[in-house]
């Protein structure tokens, strides 16, 4: 059985939505980021990214991780890659040439795109989205992502999805990580291609699932 190391409210909810879109059969392990926590390390401080025992499974002290049989996965777009091409259908690449465009649609997003929206939700995560420093963040980040958004926009120009004729798991990497900065709605009405987009994303079954469980998570430990 797969097993996914991480909570809802980080970057494994896109691992989860993932699982959700296969109808993978999972089991999830709550692994916290020890930031949230005052020590992670003490006896009593639940599973976190600094315990030992998650060491063993990703040195690298991040979530998400996943264990697939004997083989364990860290970094949660390359994951979705993986379980798309393992399981098939729709959501994988029918084609080597429509598997290389879903990896770098991917790629794209986590260098394009994910190091400016993540400035922006640590920036209300931190409560300083009202402070004049949080607004220039916010800004800084808006600013950065107008290109992307734009290629994004032109590329989205008459289809309705990333690539070919459907849902693919571009479509889902690409759409979580712009998640991250969707509370600017002004950058996403001066990009309507991508504004619709991302709803029919959001509206997927599989998607409000993951939601639901990630809803009943504590935002504060």
């Amino acid at each position: 059985m797969l097993t996914i190391y991480g909570v809802y409210r980080s970057r494994a909810s896109r691992v989860y939505w993932m699982a959700e879109e296969l109808g993978l059969e999972f089991r999830s392990v709550p692994v916290l980021q020890a930031r949230r926590l005052a020590e992670p390390l003490s006896e009593d401080a639940p599973l976190n990214t600094h315990s030992p025992d998650f060491a063993a499974v990703n040195p690298m002290a991040q979530i998400p991780s996943i264990k697939d049989g004997e083989l364990v996965m860290h970094e949660s777009l390359a994951i979705n890659l993986y379980l798309a091409r393992k399981h098939g259908g729709p959501l994988a690449g029918q084609t080597v040439e429509e598997d290389g465009l879903l990896t770098m649609w991917t790629v794209w997003a986590a260098s394009q795109v994910e190091p400016h929206s993540v400035r922006i939700v640590l920036t209300y995560d931190n409560g300083l989205e009202n402070s004049e420093e949080g607004k220039q963040t916010i800004a800084a980040a808006c600013q950065a992502l107008r290109r992307p958004l734009a290629a994004l926009e032109a590329q989205l120009a008459g289809r309705q999805w990333i690539v070919g004729d459907r849902f693919t798991v571009a479509d889902l990497n690409i759409a979580e990580v712009l998640r991250y900065a969707q509370s600017e709605e002004a950058l996403f009405d001066a990009h309507p291609n991508v504004k619709a987009w991302i709803g029919r994303c959001q509206s997927r079954a599989a998607y409000k699932r993951m939601q639901e469980t990630r809803g009943k998570e504590p935002i504060e430990i």
